[in-house]
């Protein structure tokens, strides 16, 4: 468990389904996500699962509660990769910022073999690219129409990367 100013952020628990399913079912959170809002909460409770039980080899990842209330999750969920969901109640009060500002440290320490962690995004979801920039984050590339959303959409990709802070910018371990 990690506390911030105004977060604590811990380990999954059944009970955060719901909570989870507000994001993952709403067509703007998941605009820009690798798939369409969730209709079925099975789908959602497929991604809690994960959450509940990681790999400890290639996860780092969190529910981020406020006030005791679950508002999303963060961290790194396919090792380099770091990802993050936010209820959309919440969006814009700096809370991905918060709990990533917390989780980065807390990945490099748990992997002190690991150079570098990204993050992918569609590049229209400009506040994501604000937020990863403002967490030191770089932009090393864009592939345009590479990933097919929904089965219906070619979207583009951006291409972050955040080199490990005691270690010199593009080398690696």
């Amino acid at each position: 468990m990690i506390r911030t100013d105004r977060l604590i952020l811990r380990h999954a628990r059944p009970d955060d389904l719901e909570a989870l399913h507000e994001a993952f079912s709403d067509p703007r959170a998941m605009r820009y996500w690798s798939g369409p809002a969730h209709h079925d909460i099975a789908q959602t409770a497929r991604i809690l699962k994960t959450l509940i039980a990681p790999d400890p080899d290639r996860q780092e990842e969190y529910v981020l509660e406020c006030d005791g209330r679950c508002i999303g999750k963060a961290g790194v969920w396919h090792r380099p990769e770091v990802g993050y969901m936010v209820v959309p109640a919440f969006w814009g009060r700096g809370f991905a910022f918060e709990a990533l500002s917390a989780i980065l440290p807390r990945a490099f320490a748990r992997w002190p073999e690991q150079a570098h962690l990204t993050a992918e995004l569609d590049p229209r979801n400009e506040a994501s690219s604000r937020l990863l920039e403002k967490l030191g984050f770089v932009c090393t590339g864009v592939e345009e129409k590479n990933f097919l959303y929904g089965g219906v959409e070619w979207t583009d990709t951006a291409y972050y990367r955040l080199d490990r802070p005691d270690q010199p910018s593009g080398t690696s371990l």
